[in-house]
Parts: structure tokens; C-alpha cells; sequence
């Protein structure tokens, strides 16, 4: 499988939104990646959000003081997990399920016009199961961490 510019994922170690929707099915207001800088499949992905005030969620979240969500923060970080495992050439095609969130600590609120990097790091897989460890940050201080567990399915 080939991106909309007609190079492999797997060669890629970038990509842009465009080749992101060809490997993720999230559109918007969902789709919570807007690049990804690093990809190596399988092993380790780092992708980034910009966030704006122009957000749909920012309208109730909060209205005096925008922050986004922490359960989007941990979307985002999802989905950069997900494009690292479903970037190898044995997964493409599937759709990976969000299965459990571990260890997970907030340690900085996410604001309107932060750009929040996400690296993804491969922990574990063992056939349709696995984990990977997150870390988001916002000006290279860490703002969010987990474990996320993933179930690989087809659609």
C-alpha cells in the first residue's frame, strides 16, 4: 500500500495529514494529528497536534479558561500509537481499538495555541494485543503520560 504521494509508509519517517487519513480512519472533528515528524513502524512514532482556540470543544471546555479535554489528550496520543503500529505492512487495513489506559498522569493543562508532540514508544505485541508507552509535551515539558493497550481488528 502506498500513500497519496505514492511513496510507502514504511519508507516514510514523515507523514503528512493526508497520508495520515490513508492510514487512520478518524476525520474531523476527530482526527487529533495534524503531522507525523518521526516514524519508524512498529517501534517509535512522534506526531504533533497544534491546538487552536478554534477547537469545537473549546466552547464548552471551559469557557472562561479553554483547556483541552484530557480524555483528547490521550485521543491524540492514541492515535500516534496507533499510526506507528498500523504503519507495518502486516497491519495495514486493520483498525486498532483503544483496549485500556495505564499509569496515566496530567501533569500540564493543554492550551489554545500549544503545540502539543506526542512520542509513542512500542512496549509490547503479541498477535492482535499489545502496549505502547505515550508521552505528550508542550514546549519540551512533559504535560501528559500513559500505557496504552491497543486490539488490532479487522474492520
Amino acid at each position: 500500500m502506498t500513500s497519496s504521494d505514492g511513496k510507502s509508509k514504511e519508507a516514510a519517517t514523515t507523514m503528512d495529514i493526508e497520508q495520515i487519513k490513508d492510514c487512520l480512519p478518524h476525520r474531523y472533528p476527530f482526527l487529533l494529528v495534524d503531522r507525523i515528524l518521526e516514524l519508524d513502524p512498529g517501534k517509535r512514532a512522534v506526531g504533533m497536534k497544534a491546538v487552536t482556540i478554534n477547537e469545537p470543544f473549546f466552547q464548552g471546555h471551559f469557557p472562561i479558561k479553554a483547556i483541552m479535554p484530557g480524555v483528547l489528550v490521550i485521543e491524540a496520543m492514541a492515535q500516534v500509537g496507533g499510526i506507528m503500529i498500523l504503519a507495518m505492512e502486516e497491519h495495514r487495513g486493520k483498525l486498532a481499538y483503544l483496549a485500556g489506559i495505564e499509569n496515566c498522569k496530567f501533569r500540564l493543562p493543554v492550551l489554545p495555541g500549544d503545540v502539543l508532540v506526542t512520542e509513542s514508544t512500542l512496549v509490547r505485541a503479541r498477535g492482535s494485543v499489545g502496549k505502547v508507552r505515550v508521552e505528550a509535551r508542550v514546549n519540551d515539558k512533559l504535560a501528559v503520560e500513559a500505557d496504552i493497550v491497543f486490539a488490532l481488528k479487522k474492520p
